[in-house]
Parts: C-alpha cells; sequence; structure tokens
C-alpha cells in the first residue's frame, strides 16, 4: 500500500518534468520525418506518462479554483463554449447527409449513374456505394463531435429514480461524484484503447499498449504508414480510419467536460440555488416554444 502511494506522488513530482522536457524538445515527438519521433507520439499518447501530466494539471487547475472561484469559472465557460462552437458546427453534417442521401436517390434511381463528381476542376469522383457509405461517416461525426455539445443543452435522456427526489446540494454531490467516478475514467479507458486501436491502423509494425518505449524504438527501425483504405465493398468508402480518429477525439472531449461538469457542480453546489445555470449558453427554439426544449 505504501509503495503504490509512493510511486503515485512520485508520477505526479515527475509529471511537472515530463511536460517541461516534451515542450523544450518537441523535436523528440513531433519531427514526423523521425521514425522514432512517430513511436514516441505514439507511446506517450497513451501511457501513464501523458495521464498524470494531464492528471496534474487537472489538480493545480482545481487547486487554483478552488481558491479563486472566479478562475473555476473561466474554465467552465471556456469549455463548455469548446463544447458549443464544435458541436453546433458539426450539427450541420447532418443536413449534408440528408443533402447527399437525396442526391443519391436521384442519381441512382432516376439518372441510373454509376458515379458521381463532386467539386470543380479535378472534381472527387467516385461509385455511387463510396458516396453512399460515407454517409457514415457523417452520423460518427455528430455522435462523437456533438457528445459534449449534447450535454451542455441538457439533451441527453436519463432514467431518473432518485435524482429528482433529492435536495438541490445532493444533486450537485450525485454530478460531482459522477463525473470523477464514471464520465472521466470511462473517457481515459476509451482513449487508450482507442489511441492503440487507431494507431494499428496507420502503421507497421503495429504498435500495442504492452509495448515499452524500448520495444517501439526497436520497431521504428521498420515503420512505414499503412493506412487502412479498406473498405465493405469494392467500391465502397475506403476512409474508415478516420472512424478511429473521432474515437480518440471522442473520448478527449468526454474527459474536458467531465471536469467542466465536475466545476460547475461544485461550484452551483457551493453558491446555491441562485447560481444554477450561471453562464450556461443553451439554444433556445424561441419564445413561446419554451415547452418544447429539453423534451428530446
Amino acid at each position: 500500500m505504501l509503495d503504490a502511494i509512493v510511486w503515485f506522488f512520485q508520477n505526479i513530482a515527475m509529471s511537472f518534468y515530463n511536460l517541461g522536457y516534451a515542450i523544450t524538445h518537441p523535436g523528440l515527438w513531433l519531427d514526423w520525418s523521425n521514425k522514432q519521433a512517430i513511436m514516441r507520439f505514439v507511446y506517450y499518447g497513451g501511457s501513464k506518462e501523458f495521464f498524470f501530466v494531464v492528471f496534474t494539471i487537472f489538480l493545480v487547475f482545481t487547486a487554483i479554483g478552488l481558491w479563486k472561484n472566479s478562475f473555476m469559472w473561466g474554465c467552465v465557460r471556456v469549455l463548455e463554449g469548446m463544447a458549443n462552437g464544435i458541436g453546433r458546427l458539426v450539427a450541420w453534417a447532418g443536413l449534408l447527409m440528408v443533402l447527399q442521401q437525396i442526391i443519391i436517390v436521384f442519381m441512382q434511381r432516376i439518372f441510373t449513374a454509376a458515379e458521381i463528381s463532386f467539386g470543380f476542376g479535378s472534381p472527387l469522383t467516385r461509385d455511387v456505394s463510396w458516396w453512399s457509405e460515407e454517409l457514415k461517416f457523417y452520423n460518427a461525426l455528430i455522435v462523437t463531435l456533438c457528445v459534449t455539445y449534447t450535454f451542455v443543452q441538457g439533451s441527453h435522456v436519463r432514467v431518473d429514480l432518485i435524482y429528482s427526489k433529492v435536495s438541490y446540494r445532493t444533486k450537485k454531490s450525485i454530478d460531482m461524484f459522477g463525473s470523477l467516478v464514471f464520465m472521466m475514467p470511462t473517457a481515459v479507458l476509451v482513449w487508450i484503447y482507442g489511441w492503440f486501436y487507431l494507431w494499428r491502423h496507420l502503421i507497421v509494425p503495429k504498435p500495442s499498449a504492452s509495448d515499452s518505449l524500448e520495444k517501439l524504438m526497436m520497431k521504428s527501425k521498420a515503420l512505414r504508414w499503412n493506412v487502412e483504405t479498406i473498405g465493405f465493398s469494392p467500391n465502397g468508402f475506403d476512409g474508415y480510419f478516420l472512424f478511429k480518429i473521432l474515437l480518440v477525439v471522442y473520448a478527449g472531449l468526454v474527459f474536458l467536460h467531465g471536469i467542466s461538469f465536475f466545476y460547475r457542480s461544485y461550484l452551483e453546489r457551493k453558491e446555491g440555488v441562485a447560481s444554477e445555470g450561471k453562464y450556461l449558453d443553451k439554444d433556445s427554439l424561441g419564445k413561446g416554444e419554451e415547452a418544447y426544449e429539453g423534451t428530446h
């Protein structure tokens, strides 16, 4: 038990050094003309060193926020603003998905076209089946990049058995507990598995989460890019590696919003009912439509 505690605090202490070293030596992990730099990026992106750097930054920001609540509110506004900004932008992919589906139906059923071209000069020309399968990517964009936006807007479906019956402060305590114990750890697990799952479809030799840095340095001698371009059909969508990238981005957004939700819950609990929804930027259907908002 004592060894585990010592290990924990040693990693927190080392995180300051690791962060400083990474910032002052960017070529060691960002110079992707160097194969070893690529492998270092792969290793550290899913390593305990990176976890403790992020965890320590969270601890430092939280300590500052506890001392100065205006700083914590600032973090909430920035993180929720980022979630809203990304979500509102990516939500337009739903419209693109509908328009593209209409075009596919017309081109395939009415004009019996085998291919569809998009663009000017040197247009992107692909088989109709490619465009049909690409619709899945729009759907993945919405699911992964709008998840935190939907959370901010309060539009996720909830099964409420206890929450609505307890007091205001108890609700906020439940929210704090949920963000720390469920939301953030789940995002970390998805990130770790998704990170190496992504890189196994981008390079060979394939990296593994169990590989040490030394083993990955050995593998870097034979490293080459091998981006996944295999589709479900011969002429189908061939960019499925993009789904793996979205999985990692999804985990990162959920983790950041877990921090934001924890901060907001703490501040609203501390400041009382009057602060509920403070600085919350929620979309509205307009005056007179309040009864329909939040029902979906």
